[in-house]
């Protein structure tokens, strides 16, 4: 399983998880899963970054290595 850091930047944005997944336009159970360190597609990690208001060069900010 992968580190990342969504969890905590999500909490910092004061965001809940389906507030996330709809912004994103994916499922709550997927954020979840993310934020358990279950990879994900890029398509996925993309939705997720523009929703935070990350650009695509901060993915490992993000979603670790």
């Amino acid at each position: 399983m992968n580190k990342n850091s969504l969890k905590t930047i999500r909490e910092s944005m004061l965001l809940s998880k389906g507030e996330l997944a709809r912004k994103a336009g994916i499922s709550p159970i997927t954020v979840d899963r993310i934020e358990k360190g279950l990879p994900c597609r890029m398509e996925t990690q993309r939705k997720i970054l523009c929703a935070l208001g990350y650009s695509p060069k901060d993915r490992f900010k993000v979603f670790g290595e």
